[in-house]
């Protein structure tokens, strides 16, 4: 007989927000294959920015949904923008809190929930799962997926200290927290070393879904007189992901005549901020060599993944104790990656482990450019690094799944004996 577990997940399909949904759906779609059955509690879809309808079809078939009234501060009470910030505490969704516990104590009672689940970054997620803990006395996971000082929009003062003093009473109360990288982990257990001593504290990193990759076309050796194709796929910012560094380096291997538009196609895909990239492309004259492209459907996104002769990847040091989900990704589909990032951050662990990329400062223009001339290079003669394939196993989202319902199996166990 298979236990319930409700899941506290703010981003599910139809979301259209980054790749937010892809940790939860990836554990409800395994959770049944170790005995644990998940019902989800999420939000109506008017809460959400963006939306895609036909990504839907990634929740399985034998995972319940439930949806509470929630709205989103900034579009529907703000003014160009502009909104009351009292409205964001602890983010901009917090309208959901209320209706999501009242409608999670029906569904503990009517399915007989075992443990409740919540995943970040949005914070009010935590406060239904803490609420609802503290009214049934049920243990509760709190996931951590970045944290949380990391994923606070600096432009809302009381956003942060909210924030702040929710993380603390989230970490303390909750029964057990988990966190992706082994870097988020140890800043953690510094700042809470009693809860550490106790062993409330777990690393279950991301990984990629083998379920969700196409079938995927055979690795082959460049082709004369066809250019070569670099992807970048997902959203970069000027602080931590700032491809303009990139963009500079290429520029000037350009203007030397190293490398030309014949050569090179480079595509940032579903890139945000179009109008600023664009016009730094414009004015680095690499129009006809970098193409900023929509966002397409994960499917299609994937699968251009695996068409292209190499991968990029931009992660600064910022953002060391943080590993971006398409990490996993582009190492499941094996493609060379040009690695723009922190040397010492987690991301640069998982690659020195796995292999299959080439690790370079992000912001160095002259070693971006020294480097980026010999990846090329290696490229077109079929000797760029190669991922270890036996590596990248435990990895999966599966091998994740399994480590969660263990954890679920002894906080049922608990909730069994008290």
């Amino acid at each position: 007989m298979k236990k319930n577990i409700l899941m506290v997940a703010f981003h599910m399909p139809p979301a259209a927000m980054g790749s937010g949904h892809l940790r939860p759906l990836g554990f409800a779609t395994y959770l049944p294959l170790f005995g644990w059955s998940p019902v989800i509690l999420s939000a109506r879809q008017r809460a959400y920015p963006f939306i895609n309808q036909s990504s839907v079809n990634l929740i399985p078939k034998t995972c319940r949904v439930y949806r509470s009234f929630a709205l989103d501060a900034r579009r529907h009470f703000g003014l160009w923008g502009k909104y009351p910030a009292f409205l964001a505490q602890p983010d901009r969704w917090s309208s959901w809190w209320p209706a999501a516990v009242w409608q999670g104590l029906r569904l503990i009672r009517k399915y007989n929930i075992r443990v409740i689940w919540s995943t970040y970054p949005i914070m009010t997620a935590h406060c239904v799962a803490y609420t609802l803990s503290r009214l049934t006395g049920l243990s509760w996971i709190a996931d951590f997926r970045d944290p949380v000082t990391s994923s606070v929009s600096l432009e809302n003062r009381y956003a942060i200290s909210s924030q702040r003093r929710w993380e603390q009473r989230v970490v303390t109360h909750a029964t057990h927290s988990v966190f992706t990288t082994p870097g988020a982990l140890r800043l953690y257990a510094e700042r809470y070393p009693q809860i550490h001593r106790q062993g409330r504290m777990t690393l279950i990193p991301n990984g990629f879904d083998e379920a969700a990759i196409p079938n995927l076309p055979p690795a082959v050796d460049h082709q004369p007189g066809r250019p070569l194709r670099l992807l970048h796929s997902g959203i970069l910012y000027r602080s931590g992901r700032n491809p303009v560094p990139f963009l500079t380096a290429l520029a000037r291997l350009k203007k030397s005549g190293v490398v030309t538009a014949d050569e090179l196609s480079v595509t940032l895909r579903a890139s945000g901020s179009v109008a600023e990239y664009g016009a730094e492309i414009k004015r680095l004259e690499l129009n006809d060599m970098v193409k900023l492209a929509p966002a397409v459907s994960y499917q299609e996104a994937l699968s251009e993944q695996a068409y292209s002769d190499a991968l990029l990847l931009f992660q600064g040091e910022q953002y060391d104790y943080q590993i971006p989900i398409k990490l996993y990704e582009y190492l499941r589909i094996g493609r060379p990656i040009f690695a723009l990032i922190g040397e010492h951050g987690d991301t640069a662990a998982v690659l020195r482990d796995t292999g299959g990329a080439e690790i370079v400062s992000p912001d160095n223009v002259a070693i971006i450019q020294e480097r980026l001339v010999e990846f090329l290079r290696a490229l077109r003669e079929g000797r760029a690094p190669t991922v270890n394939k036996s590596a990248i196993q435990h990895y999966s989202r599966k091998a994740g799944t399994e480590q969660l319902a263990e954890l679920l199996d002894r906080m049922a166990s608990h909730n069994s004996t008290v």
